[in-house]
């Protein structure tokens, strides 16, 4: 393991992914990557450089891809994969992870997740704050599940799909990879077509 994290985006996202790294205690330096040329720190953290150096140091720091955008995360996640980085798992220490849970590399879990028993988080996931993941869950690679989203128990979510702040799934649901869920959806039922939902209960607005 490196003694150093480099975090890839310096904004709001970044930022509360940093404070994640500084509150886990594991690193002894933590900086930051950012395509902004003004940006010189953030939270008080030197931005070092843009997004495309992380590849010259791969050797000296664990890297975590700070973006939002389920693409561009992925997309960029796998490059760094490929050239032999090291994506740490973040957990910050105020989430309750249960037994035989496994988080894939890359994966951010923030303040106050729950995610309970038997359940597999891929990689490059975002677990944003306040949500709740319960028993025997799926969820795919680079997905983000948003701030207060609420998952009973055996639901599958595939792999890139977005999650808006505030919905609920119902248990034994599964949502097929590259969905997109509209704040405070409430999904009662398997969605098996990629698009956009929203509404309780969700329902098909685009593609």
């Amino acid at each position: 393991m490196k003694n150093k994290l480099l975090i890839i985006g310096a904004s709001g996202h970044g930022k509360v992914v940093a404070d994640i790294a500084l509150k886990m205690n594991k690193w002894k330096s933590v900086v930051f990557l950012d395509d902004d040329n003004s940006l010189r720190t953030s939270m008080g953290i030197e931005v070092i450089g843009k997004s495309v150096e992380a590849f010259k140091l791969i050797n000296d720091y664990e890297i975590c891809v700070a973006i939002g955008n389920n693409a561009i995360r992925e997309k960029l996640q796998n490059e760094l994969e490929s050239k032999g980085a090291s994506l740490p798992v973040l957990i910050h220490p105020t989430a309750v992870i249960g037994e035989q849970v496994n988080v894939g590399s890359g994966t951010v879990v923030m303040a106050g997740v729950v995610i309970n028993c038997c359940t597999k988080i891929g990689k490059g996931c975002i677990i944003n704050t306040g949500s709740t993941i319960d028993h025997d869950n799926i969820i795919g690679d680079f997905t983000h599940i948003s701030p207060g989203v609420h998952l009973a128990g055996t639901v599958k979510v595939g792999q890139s799909t977005w999650i808006g702040i505030g919905s609920i799934v119902s248990n034994n649901v599964n949502i097929m990879s590259g969905c997109k869920l509209g704040a405070g959806a409430v999904v009662v039922k398997d969605i098996k077509d990629p698009g956009t939902y929203v509404g309780v209960p969700a329902r098909k607005v685009g593609s």
